[in-house]
């Protein structure tokens, strides 16, 4: 058999060896970004399953029905989609295609009888009402608890099939308590001499990618957030959710040019009304000795009742409206479901015809995304712009002209025993000035983005 051109050739790893020859049932892989553990498990093993399901002399792929079905899913159908779905196609050769790929139902049939289905788990319903024979769950900590124990497993438990679940740890959650329990039944397998139905493997991001992509990814994020993402640790988020920021080392008395861009971050709500200002300048020497340039948070709206999109924008224009350089504004792609949204349109459409009709359309600019980021995404970017691994510092605040913003980061917290989630039960007043943070930091500083163009070939 001729492989196609998508088959490139990838780095030895000795975890990952171990991974392709082990025969266990069940194999959970938390492992670094990057690092090759969905094209690994989920793209290549899928696919070779596929081709070589009725091959009696390879028993890592035979598969004893005439019609296997092969599933890999993903938490949404949109990722499932946009990891999965392409590198398939190109993956498997056209003359084993068995007519053209069924694109509305992301199902690819062969000439052996095989099927691959792509499923997102935001409906795990999909995966029932099907025998299958193997599956992969990715970004497996990103799912319902629910999903493996009460639609994936019993639709495998007909052929005995088999399950891997792959993707970066979230916390101590069940993907968690899954790696902890596979580890333990491997460890009594081997030592009972018997081959064990569930393992665990694991790797770092700098066993696989280039040292500069390392450096690199160091430089913008904080210590726990490389461990999660890169390390693959189950980090055990607990207590402030922005536990980087500190007084001391965050706040001071910064500038404001009013010939700069100028940042305006809101988050639309009620009680209180917000918006966050800031501008980009180099930040007051603290723990390094070199000037770095970062985001300083010189002003803010606080309206502690009755507000609402209107009258925040009557007060920015009221403290900022002689500002003559652009400006840029970020917030919540959702744009609020409270207050003056429901009546008058939405919150974003609020803040335009209002910022527009003083500033003019020509210096006024939005950088909104069309759906917003996870929120243990959002905190994890503000920490690394907080401190970072090299501690270096990338944002402070003027706790004169910002007093709420730095009792938000000093006070907001994280969810007892959860995944690094924010608890907005604590305080109903906390978190909006540092979730409008958030979003403008992810929109130009995103923790997950691609340091190096050239580290395609290791993939993810």
């Amino acid at each position: 058999m001729e492989l196609t051109p998508r088959w490139t050739p990838m780095r030895d790893h000795d975890e990952q060896i171990r991974l392709i020859r082990s025969k266990a049932r069940f194999k959970v892989v938390p492992a670094g970004r990057r690092s090759g553990k969905t094209e690994i498990v989920g793209k290549r093993k899928l696919v070779l399953k596929a081709l070589f399901a009725h091959r009696k002399d390879l028993p890592q792929y035979y598969i004893p029905y005439p019609d296997p079905r092969l599933f890999c899913a993903a938490p949404t159908r949109d990722q499932v989609k946009r990891i999965y779905w392409h590198d398939l196609k190109a993956l498997i050769p056209k003359e084993f295609l068995l007519g053209n790929p069924n694109e509305s139902q992301l199902i690819l049939s062969l000439i052996n009888g095989v099927e691959i289905h792509c499923l997102g788990m935001d409906k795990p319903e999909r995966a029932e009402g099907t025998p299958w024979d193997y599956g992969v769950l990715d970004e497996y900590a990103n799912m319902k608890a629910r999903t493996w124990t009460q639609h994936i497993r019993p639709a495998l438990s007909d052929r005995l099939g088999g399950c891997d679940f792959i993707g970066v740890p979230e916390g101590r959650n069940h993907y968690y308590d899954l790696y902890r329990d596979a580890q333990a039944q491997a460890l009594h397998a081997m030592k009972n001499g018997l081959e064990p139905e569930w393992d665990a493997f694991h790797w770092i991001s700098a066993d696989i990618l280039p040292e500069g992509e390392i450096i690199a990814a160091k430089r913008d994020l904080d210590e726990l957030t490389y461990q999660q993402e890169y390390e693959a640790s189950f980090v055990n988020f607990t207590g402030r959710a922005y536990y980087n920021f500190t007084e001391q080392t965050h706040c001071a008395s910064l500038t404001y040019n009013p010939k700069e861009d100028l940042l305006f971050m809101f988050d639309f709500n009620v009680a209180p009304g917000i918006a966050v200002i800031g501008q980009e300048q180099y930040m007051p020497k603290r723990q390094t000795n070199k000037r770095l340039w970062g985001t300083g948070i010189i002003g803010e709206v606080w309206i502690p009742r009755g507000s609402n999109t209107i009258r925040v924008c009557d007060k920015l224009i009221q403290d900022w409206g002689k500002h003559k350089g652009r400006i840029f504004c970020y917030g919540d792609s959702t744009g609020g479901s409270k207050g003056s949204a429901k009546v008058l349109g939405s919150d974003w459409q609020l803040v335009k015809e209002k910022l527009w009709s003083h500033f003019g359309m020509d210096r006024l600019f939005f950088r909104v995304p069309l759906s917003n980021p996870r929120e243990r995404d959002r905190v994890n970017t503000v920490n690394s712009r907080l401190l970072n691994i090299k501690k270096e510092i990338r944002m402070m605040v003027d706790p004169t002209k910002a007093p709420q913003t730095v009792r938000d980061f000093e006070g907001v917290v994280v969810i007892e025993g959860g995944s690094g989630e924010i608890d907005k039960s604590i305080d109903p007043e906390r978190t909006h000035l540092s979730d409008a943070i958030g979003y403008h930091l992810w929109q130009e500083y995103p923790v997950k983005k691609q340091y190096d163009q050239d580290v395609g070939k290791y993939w993810k």
